[in-house]
């Protein structure tokens, strides 16, 4: 039997289920219908942590950026990394050069592997540091393909080492880069599994990102801890997700409201078989009664929950059977979750009254990386300070009733106004702006900029428009601007974005 040079098995996941289940199947890509099973997800992972140690002299603690779309090839560089004590930093291919850059240079990685669509981009970095292609000819992934005799299968994390950066916007206009390390991993798929019941014999198509928490940390890692079958798919496609549920009887499925809305409203929901389903886990925001009500109409029970990249991400869970009778709740926390919710003199606060939700346990992040002043803002004595506003009831079911960092989700993703409004000051037009969320039927929400102009300036949308393209990623701009002689102030001179919210 192979063994590794550590005897703490909460992280060295493929080596067991490689031993338990050789032949079962790990990965399927929706795509191509390749498949991986865990003795080759295993094997792969070994030989690609060989060739990165031996090619790039990949070591302990160091970070490896990747640009990419979902891949198979993708977890195999994640658990490569992990045998070598490394840390993989996932980064948004849909930002801009200017944003990527910024990326680089924060996190500063001793390797950037990247998808062949993301070529060009690479080049605009005019960056020293190695690079190689994630697949493909010449790539990190053709080499994890070569069958190879290692005798040392070594496995150098240990359950603190940092396994991901994760970047999320800054409220400042900066992304920060939360630090997951091993344990947080393990406890959140313990966690999760509890709540959820996983097994070996679950299966689930993964849609999300992979440079989302949700599409690391919601289902993929604790289905590979628990020795279930991941179907990745590239990209969001309605019609998709319920054909490959369907075809590989898939036991779960995730999803935020505005892609639960979008697959049942297309024809083949009607039809689809998904009789094995048991069900559906919904995040980012509360699921509209009717939409609850047409999956419970195909027998689909509707789980909402809440959670944040800096916890877990699996922090509550509403059990099925209170969605429709305590609607809009998050439920309650996760088994190894503690919660209180602190006013803004630092007491506890009683039910029905709102304030800001803390969390504590082994699934919170290590800190934010090169960033200790952020780490210090959001953690206090173990405790992690959310910046989400709630309440529970007298039966301590927990509710989000705002967001007290104005962060808002398009889409599912998080959005951050200061981001946005950083961009806008530098238009040679604007003399102020600020953005805030708007509610919106297709996204959920969406931005709204608030500007005036400079003296003898002229607006022109369309040249502000394309200059906050060049700038940010889609999902950032604001649907909407208007423009305003002044935007409404306090007597400090800080804009009220409350009346503009009003307005």
């Amino acid at each position: 039997m192979n063994t590794t040079l550590t005897t703490d098995f909460e992280i060295d996941w493929l080596n067991r289920w490689a031993m338990y289940s050789p032949e079962k199947m790990a990965l399927t890509c929706a795509q191509s219908q390749k498949t991986l099973s865990y003795k080759d997800f295993y094997e792969q992972a070994c030989v690609g942590a060989e060739y990165l140690k031996n090619e790039f002299k990949i070591k302990p603690n160091d970070r490896v950026l990747l640009l990419s779309t979902n891949e198979i090839s993708t977890f195999v560089l994640f658990f490569s990394l992990a045998r070598l004590g490394a840390t993989l930093v996932p980064i948004n291919y849909r930002l801009t050069s200017t944003e990527i850059t910024f990326l680089v240079t924060d996190s500063a990685p001793d390797l950037i592997v990247y998808e062949d669509t993301y070529t060009e981009q690479i080049k605009d970095l005019n960056s020293p540091i190695k690079k190689i292609k994630l697949a493909g000819e010449n790539s990190f992934y053709e080499n994890c393909l070569y069958k190879k005799n290692i005798e040392k299968k070594y496995f150098l994390s240990t359950p603190e080492s940092i396994a991901l950066i994760i970047y999320t916007s800054g409220t400042t206009g900066f992304p920060k880069g939360a630090m997951i390390s091993h344990r947080a991993l393990f406890w959140n798929s313990i966690n999760t599994t509890l709540r959820l019941n996983i097994s070996d014999d679950d299966a689930a198509v993964i849609f999300l990102p992979l440079f989302h928490t949700g599409g690391w940390n919601v289902l993929s890692t604790p289905l590979f801890h628990r020795g279930g079958h991941i179907i990745l798919m590239k990209k969001f496609e309605a019609d998709d997700v319920l054909h490959l549920s369907e075809k590989f009887n898939c036991t779960l499925l995730f999803g935020v409201p505005t892609t639960m809305a979008m697959m049942s409203l297309t024809e083949n929901f009607k039809t689809v078989n998904l009789k094995n389903v048991r069900y559906a886990i919904v995040g980012g925001e509360p699921m509209p009664i009717s939409e609850i009500e047409k999956w419970h109409s195909k027998n689909i029970p509707i789980r909402q929950g809440y959670g944040l990249t800096e916890f877990g991400p699996n922090v509550f869970s509403l059990n099925e059977s209170d969605s429709i009778r305590k609607k809009g709740s998050i439920g309650f926390p996760n088994f190894y979750v503690d919660v209180c919710v602190m006013d803004e003199c630092g007491k506890l606060c009683p039910p029905e009254t709102i304030g800001e939700l803390w969390l504590k346990g082994p699934m919170v992040m290590s800190g934010y990386w090169n960033n200790n002043v952020a780490t210090a803002e959001t953690m206090h004595n173990g405790w992690l300070k959310t910046g989400d506003l709630v309440r529970y009831d007298s039966e301590n079911y927990f509710y989000v009733v705002g967001r007290k960092k104005e962060m808002f989700k398009s889409g599912g993703e998080n959005v951050y106004p200061a981001e946005i409004e950083k961009v806008l000051m530098q238009h040679p037009t604007l003399r102020e702006a600020a953005v805030v969320g708007v509610a919106d039927e297709q996204w959920g929400e969406v931005g709204h900029a608030y500007v005036s102009l400079k003296a003898g300036a002229d607006f022109n949308e369309a040249q502000l428009r394309q200059f906050l393209m060049s700038h940010l990623a889609k999902f950032k701009n604001p649907k909407y601007v208007t423009v305003m002689k002044d935007l409404p102030k306090g007597d400090s001179g800080k804009i009220l974005k409350r009346q503009l919210i009003a307005d």
